[in-house]
């Protein structure tokens, strides 16, 4: 399907490819006319003593370089009218594949998926660029060349042609080792990017649970495994080198071995035995030696790019009939995880009912798993025992776009997409009225924000380059507010505005219905709730705010810290 995709993709543009044959035959006067003209200005011009016709072959020798420049000049110029519809065909299969994985990474970005787009995706842009002008320009070269030494004399094919085709073959037969040779150095590559982007995002994780070693010792592991996959390819690639090397110097050493023999019998003339050498030293050779160094990586990286490209699309898992969940009523039962086989849970054996109306806050030390239950809670991370259900279906086995319309989700690094204010507010919320936008705003305080920006047409930086983390924080807010979604996980959210903007924003949410689940940042966030659950390291406490004071030694320690803090530290 991919290759399809690909095909298609390339043969679209008949115009471009009309172009890039002209220019291909343009490209190839040098190659096929140099030797001819160089026999020329020797035996008809300075052999015979006229310097002036020698002169003048030479400088017709001249004007084909020119000629075959310009037409290289004008593959460049069109060269990016075939190659950039293909990158984005591309992009958007990625991005498709992606976007319909049922298994997402935990709470950060898809490390493998960033790989696909910012390596193979780019690979096969840069090796189809590569093959159109240099594969290309080198075949055309050598088929050429070859013309113009029979041209010359079919005798002088015998001792040039068959070492050229015999390194082509040879290097055609290398292709499908090195193809997985390639293939191996790309798999590693992604999984250094998975390992080594699983242990950034989860630095916090992998430092509560002790894990520093463990994962060290998983990056430095998957690194060891490329840099052995580099060294098998480039193994490989000195090979080639020397297959290729070896035909571009044979019919050389072959040309002057029997140059004393044919030029004395008058087989041969002066003239022709230099035009070979001509066509074999400055094109032939040259042509092999880029064939070496660009066509064949070039090839390879491209067809174990689309081939892992290919493969990646046919992992993806069959549709299939889902449950459909009987309302947004979400039920956690034995729910345990642990970051590696012998590690400390950081959830164990826990109990939880959220019914629509709750209103639950998270609170515990930094990194001691507060983000890793918001992860377990809306289905982006699997739990290493025990179940979530919402509405009676295991939360990680819903259909995503029924997952998607039940949970709204919004991390502590709110991010905002370059666009209006409209587009950001109603990512989640296709098809809202300008008044549902600006109302969900007013909600969480983002009012003036959306009116200093120019209201709803106002256009947002990437990334939210233009405001404060607090602005940004805000708008994903609002963002969230406007969704329909009866089940919304704040996962410190509020981190970067003062306490009563935080408050001001739980209490919208808290009004709107549905399930709320805030992992605090402040202990404020708690004394809101209905419900805290308290994660300590040493298990989980589950409670009202009044209650849980007498049960837990470390929450009353918490509201003690809190309550004696100044108002500046504590944000209240």
């Amino acid at each position: 399907m991919l290759i399809g995709e690909y095909r298609r993709a390339l043969t679209g543009h008949r115009r471009g490819w009309a172009v890039l044959l002209a220019c291909s035959a343009l490209e190839a006067a040098p190659a096929l006319l140099s030797g001819t003209f160089v026999r020329n200005a020797v035996d008809d011009g300075f052999a015979a003593g006229r310097f002036d016709v020698g002169a003048a072959w030479l400088l017709a020798f001249a004007a084909a370089a020119v000629v075959g420049a310009a037409g290289v000049r004008f593959v460049w110029r069109r060269i990016g009218a075939i190659v950039e519809p293909l990158r984005d065909v591309l992009v958007r299969r990625v991005v498709r594949d992606v976007l319909a994985d049922t298994a997402p990474p935990r709470g950060g970005p898809d490390a493998a998926g960033v790989a696909r787009i910012t390596q193979h995706v780019e690979v096969v842009r840069d090796a189809t660029a590569g093959l159109l002008v240099q594969a290309r320009g080198l075949l055309v070269s050598v088929a050429a060349a070859l013309a113009g030494v029979a041209a010359l004399d079919p005798l002088l094919l015998w001792p040039v042609a068959p070492p050229v085709l015999l390194a082509v073959a040879l290097f055609g037969c290398s292709l499908p080792a090195l193809a997985r040779r390639q293939r191996g150095l790309a798999l590693a590559d992604e999984r250094t990017a998975t390992r080594a982007g699983a242990v950034l995002t989860g630095l916090r994780d992998v430092a509560a649970c002790g894990a520093q070693r463990q994962a060290i010792a998983a990056v430095r592991d998957a690194v060891d495994a490329q840099a052995a996959a580099a060294v098998r390819m480039s193994t490989a690639a000195a090979l080639r080198t020397l297959i290729i090397g070896g035909g571009g110097l044979l019919p050389v050493l072959l040309v002057l071995a029997i140059a004393p023999w044919a030029v004395g019998s008058g087989r041969l003339t002066a003239g022709a035995v230099l035009g070979a050498l001509v066509y074999v030293t400055g094109t032939v050779q040259p042509a092999l030696h880029g064939l070496a160094a660009t066509t064949g990586s070039v090839l390879l990286r491209l067809l174990v790019a689309l081939n892992r490209l290919a493969e990646i699309g046919r992992a993806a898992p069959a549709a299939r009939p889902r449950d459909v969940p009987a309302g947004p009523r979400v039920r956690a039962r034995g729910l345990t995880h642990r970051w590696g086989e012998h590690a400390e849970p950081v959830l164990s054996e826990l109990d939880l009912d959220l019914d629509p109306g709750e209103h639950l806050a998270v609170v515990g030390p930094s990194g001691i798993g507060k983000s890793t239950f918001a992860g377990l809670l809306t289905g982006t991370l699997a739990p290493t025992g025990g179940s979530v259900r919402v509405g009676g279906v295991v939360v990680t086995e819903l259909d995503p776009a029924v997952r998607h319309r039940l949970i709204a989700f919004t991390p502590q690094e709110a991010y905002l997409f370059a666009g209006t204010v409209r587009e950001n507010v109603a990512l989640l919320a296709a098809g809202s009225t300008d008044a549902h936008l600006l109302a969900a705003a007013a909600d969480v305080g983002a009012a003036e924000l959306v009116a200093r920006l120019g209201g709803l047409d106002g256009e947002v930086r990437h990334g939210g380059a233009d405001l404060s983390a607090g602005q940004r924080q805000l708008l994903a807010l609002a963002r969230v507010h406007a969704s329909a979604a009866p089940i919304v996980v704040l996962d410190e959210a509020t981190s970067h505005l003062d306490g009563p903007a935080e408050a001001r924003a739980e209490r919208a949410f808290a009004a709107r219905g549905g399930v709320l689940v805030v992992i605090a940042h402040r202990l404020g966030s708690a004394r809101r709730a209905n419900r805290v659950l308290l994660l300590d390291g040493t298990g989980a406490q589950l409670g009202t705010p009044a209650e849980l004071p007498a049960r837990s030694a470390t929450y009353a320690e918490l509201v003690r810290a809190w309550d004696d803090a100044p108002p500046g530290l504590s944000g209240r």
